[in-house]
């Protein structure tokens, strides 16, 4: 799927590009025999059909993931790789709907840990030291 979007911002913050789209077209697969009358999931797989030589031939492969636990790796364009343990948590709503709920951690005492908590840091507010005043007349 490379040739498809070779600026799709996910190419390069996957540290494995060609494993990640092999594992997404894996998963599309899953959600497909999982819900076969979905019309835009149906309208999607077309799409990307038809744009990208790559998803055809993965696609024919019929490889299914359904996975719920791994590692992801990750380039981050300020503080570098992360090596991130997933797992992930089908909630099924009570319309039949389905959210995926899924948590990334970094191992303890690790780099990938240092940089999360840096990114982490920066998205933090800081704290005003004192309540601006108002004048008095």
């Amino acid at each position: 799927m490379t040739s498809a979007w070779p600026t799709w911002p996910a190419a390069t913050t996957c540290v494995d590009w060609d494993a990640a789209c092999h594992a997404t077209v894996a998963l599309l697969r899953a959600e497909a025999g999982r819900e076969p009358h979905d019309r835009a999931l149906r309208e999607l797989i077309g799409e990307l059909s038809t744009l990208s030589p790559e998803f055809r031939h993965q696609w024919a492969a019929h490889d299914v993931r359904i996975r719920h636990d791994g590692i992801k790796r990750l380039r981050h364009p300020e503080v570098g790789d992360l090596e991130l343990n997933y797992h992930s948590l089908d909630l099924r709503l009570t319309n039949g709907a389905l959210h995926d709920l899924t948590t990334y951690t970094a191992e303890p005492a690790t780099t990938s840990e240092e940089r999360l908590r840096l990114l982490a840091s920066w998205a933090t507010p800081q704290h005003q030291a004192a309540e601006p005043t108002q004048e008095h007349a």
